[in-house]
């Protein structure tokens, strides 16, 4: 059975490490709010806006208009749509609210990276444009690495203050094959048989088992 696995890992960059981290989370942050923005106005125009079209759109135009995204991992500036279209999905199927605009400071910070777009060795991970970042430990999990998200918590007081170190991480997600685990009762199913003289006969493999029924049921049976 395939299932999936995420490992959440404290990484310690380089002071210029950090920066770009931050970089990229404002790439992220600045296309979704860009996709958001632009899904709204497309709607209110009487179009029919879709991530794939909002993208297509975006990959026209930064070139020229956000030349800047160029600086941090594509994954940064391409997965917000993809995001996007579930949080929509979500909302028209009644399990969220609305999407919002993301402000600094008051979501977040993160990014997303492919699995073709880094790998793992040991305790170190290789970002695109970042390069090598010290991880805290080594992935504990083997198999199919899917993808991974680097960011800091919401509540770090560097987000607010501008001081200080931030505390970094990276969940790496794996997909990992599970052994599937028999039943200790799967090889010793049986048939029940309710009547009137036994509460149950139950058939089995192992042969009849008979359940007699109690003792009121019994005296009853006698009187008639």
């Amino acid at each position: 059975m395939i299932a999936s696995r995420s490992h959440k890992i404290a990484l310690e960059p380089t002071a210029d490490q950090e920066r770009q981290f931050k970089r990229a989370a404002g790439v992220a942050r600045f296309t979704w709010n860009w996709a958001l923005a632009q899904w709204k106005t497309w709607y209110k125009a009487g179009k029919k806006p879709s991530a794939m079209a909002l993208k297509k759109h975006f990959n026209a135009i930064k070139g020229e208009q956000f030349p800047w995204v160029y600086d941090s991992p594509r994954d940064a500036n391409a997965q917000p749509f993809a995001n996007l279209d579930k949080a929509y999905k979500r909302f028209f199927s009644g399990d969220a609210k609305y999407p919002k605009f993301k402000k600094k400071g008051k979501c977040r910070d993160a990014f997303y990276v492919a699995n073709d777009k880094f790998h793992v060795k040991g305790d170190v991970i290789t970002l695109p444009r970042i390069g090598k970042v010290k991880m805290r430990e080594a992935l504990r999990f083997g198999g199919k690495v899917v993808c991974a998200t680097v960011s800091r918590p919401f509540d770090d007081p560097s987000i607010y203050s501008g001081q200080g170190a931030s505390r970094w991480f990276v969940s790496i997600s794996v997909e990992v094959d599970l052994p599937v685990l028999a039943s200790e009762n799967q090889a010793r199913r049986a048939g029940v048989d309710l009547g009137v003289k036994n509460l149950a006969t139950l058939a089995s493999l192992d042969g009849d088992i008979i359940i007699e029924g109690p003792k009121p049921l019994r005296a009853a049976l006698i009187l008639r």
